[in-house]
């Protein structure tokens, strides 16, 4: 199986910021666990839209179990660096909205 998912997924230094992802794709693993398991796409929708293979998305979804705790701290660690942004740059729409 192993063999499997190194055709699907890399870590190429410089691409992707380093985080696996799909071979040939800039697509992350992280991207692919995100849309299927927090917004809740199938499989087929992701292949789908991001011209991917459903071999590349289940050894995507394989790596992310196989490496569960370094991928969720890579997202913790992502969106609290866009909460930091957030409260460091005031948002022009709310400015517009008098919000």
């Amino acid at each position: 199986m192993k063999d499997a998912l190194v055709q699907h997924i890399e870590v190429t230094s410089g691409v992707s910021g380093g985080k696996p992802h799909i071979a040939g794709h800039r697509i992350t693993v992280q991207d692919i666990v995100i849309w299927h398991e927090r917004i809740g796409k199938s499989a087929d929708e992701i292949a789908s839209e991001h011209g991917l293979t459903l071999s590349d998305i289940y050894a995507a979804l394989a790596y992310y179990y196989d490496n569960r705790k370094e991928i969720d701290e890579a997202i913790q660690a992502d969106e609290e660096f866009v909460a930091g942004l957030r409260r460091q740059i005031p948002s022009k729409l709310k400015d517009k909205t008098g919000g």
